[in-house]
């Protein structure tokens, strides 16, 4: 008896549509998403490997023009940077990035200068001494009043 198969090939490890293309996105899901979309009624093989290297591209794109932004701006945020940049808010001028509202402070609101801080707290501290020594005389007034 003869033996099966060829001899002395070691089958590989599967590797993944994303794996062979070089991507981080998962070929595999973008091509199953396409499929229950109703986009077309047949999905070639390429097609999702080249929509998940566009999206890939674009993601990496606008993070990479967003954190530098960040960085030119002193932001923390991301979303920040991507209404703040001309390009990037074209671009995404139809998608409600999340992550909260803008932040738009009043100047009213703003601190003002130390030396004023420093006058208004004194000014301030002292006022309000001032209308608790009067609503102490007006309550013991009050109550020599009712005790008479």
């Amino acid at each position: 008896m003869s033996a099966h198969g060829k001899g002395g090939t070691v089958k590989e490890n599967p590797k993944s549509r994303s794996k062979r293309a070089g991507l981080q996105l998962l070929v595999g899901r973008i091509h199953s998403l396409l499929r229950k979309g109703n986009h077309a009624e047949r999905i070639g093989a390429g097609a999702p490997v080249y929509l998940a290297a566009v999206m890939e591209y674009l993601a990496a794109e606008v993070l990479e023009l967003s954190g530098n932004a960040a960085r030119d701006n002193n932001n923390n945020k991301i979303t920040l940077a991507i209404h703040n940049d001309e390009e990037l808010n074209k671009l995404l001028s139809g998608v409600a990035v999340q992550g909260g509202v803008l932040p738009n402070i009043q100047a009213v609101l703003l601190p003002r200068s130390d030396l004023k801080q420093q006058e208004r707290r004194g000014n301030g501290k002292r006022k309000d001494r001032e209308i608790l020594r009067e609503l102490c005389k007006r309550a013991v007034k009050k109550t020599i009043n009712i005790l008479i």
